[in-house]
């Protein structure tokens, strides 16, 4: 049985160099970036006022104030992506918006509410208070110099760094291809939604839930029928997967059970078995083996065991197949309001609920059958084996939500 950073290390060492691909800028944010971009611009790209308000030259406005207002004649009026054909001399100033360009000759910028109009001469404006030289100015180049780095290799495009690159005049960038996952569930008790249910036989949920945890992490889930609980229908299922997609997941049949068939299936496509126990809690039956280049995660049956492994060792690997440089869940610090108990011989990944004071309390109890407790959590707490964590504890929480 293996630890699980272990079992976590020999999966990514497993997981192929990502295949890259070229998306658009529109429709990749989430994405893994396979290039460095540097930014083809300035940014801003030139300079420009910072409100509304009037160009000047800064030493014209030496001593003005409201008792003592300085008076400039008007010389041209420019909205954003306007030029002004002539420039600001001595003497004069010029009407701006926020963005519009700073026109030549004009140092600074102006508000618009420390003017007045002259009502006897339109073309005057005064100045009711000074400005230093680039006072309300963005300076071009200021945000970003044209060549510095703008996104980087293996970081994922957040919406904001995809703004940014449009900014920059970006269509298109270089991402690595996001892996097509076949998620299926085994056992003959599992009936689908929607569907009379008899006596024995339970709803299956564990398809939905890991598709939706997939299209979060970046995988592209492709769901497979139910596959009952016959070493037939189990290798005809897992080769129908295996061919359509790039990773395999089911749920149940992972365990030493007679009818756990996973493993068997497995190995009679050809595919070799890596491992399939990890010590922790909840999840201990957990298969991963590699058929050719393509890579099988065997989830446990219990849903919460199912969902718990999920999280700690199949996003990484989605994560590093798209060349990823981070592949850990993000975590943050947390106190606990209560204690944590894990009086077992295995690590305990415990399901708890992060309030908006930063407080983790349980999520309730903690057996793997327990959807409800689940369902209430939004992270994890590694808890050592034979181990109390008192209240008031600050602890790591693994979140995915």
């Amino acid at each position: 049985m293996l630890e699980f950073e272990e079992a976590l290390a020999r999966i990514l060492a497993l997981v192929p160099a990502p295949v890259l691909e070229r998306v658009p800028l529109s429709s990749a944010s989430g994405r893994v970036l396979a290039e460095q971009i540097l930014s083809p611009i300035h940014l801003p790209a030139f300079d420009n006022s910072a409100m509304d308000g009037y160009a000047v030259r800064a030493s014209d406005m030496t001593g003005a104030s409201a008792e003592s207002p300085v008076r400039l004649r008007l010389c041209g009026k420019l909205a954003a992506g306007e030029t002004l054909a002539g420039q600001v001399h001595s003497g004069t100033c010029a009407r701006l918006f926020t963005g519009s360009p700073l026109p030549s000759g004009a140092d600074a910028v102006v508000m618009q509410e420390d003017t007045q109009v002259d009502p006897e001469r339109p073309d005057t404006v005064l100045f009711l208070t000074s400005v230093r030289a680039g006072e309300n100015v963005r300076r071009q180049g200021e945000d970003v110099k044209q060549g510095a780095v703008i996104a980087e290799v293996g970081k994922r495009l957040t919406a904001s760094r995809a703004g940014l690159l449009a900014a920059a005049g970006l269509t298109q960038v270089n991402v690595g291809r996001q892996p097509i996952v076949g998620v299926l569930a085994t056992g003959s008790e599992l009936t689908e939604g929607g569907q009379p249910l008899a006596p024995g036989r339970i709803y299956e949920s564990h398809r939905l839930t890991l598709a939706a945890l997939l299209a979060r992490c970046g995988g592209v889930p492709r769901t497979y029928p139910l596959v009952p609980d016959t070493l037939t229908a189990t290798q005809a299922a897992l080769e129908t997967a295996f061919a359509e997609c790039d990773l395999v997941v089911p749920s149940g049949g992972v365990s030493v059970g007679e009818m756990d068939w996973i493993k068997t299936a497995f190995a009679q496509l050809g595919g070799r078995l890596d491992f399939w126990k990890v010590a922790i809690k909840p999840g201990k039956p957990f298969v991963f083996g590699r058929l050719g280049k393509k890579l099988l995660f065997g989830l446990p049956g219990n849903p919460v065991s199912a969902f718990v492994t999920f999280l700690l060792l199949v996003p990484p690997a989605i994560a590093r197949w798209q060349g990823a440089v981070q592949v850990a869940l993000p975590a943050h610090p947390g106190v606990l309001a209560g204690p944590l108990s894990n009086p077992g011989e295995r690590r305990h990944f415990i399901r708890v609920k992060v309030d908006e004071a930063g407080h983790v309390h349980s999520a309730g109890i903690q057996g793997s059958y327990r959807i409800n407790s689940l369902a209430a959590a939004n992270g994890l707490v590694d808890v050592p084996p034979q181990t109390t964590l008192t209240a008031g504890t600050t602890v790591r929480v693994m979140r995915w939500e």
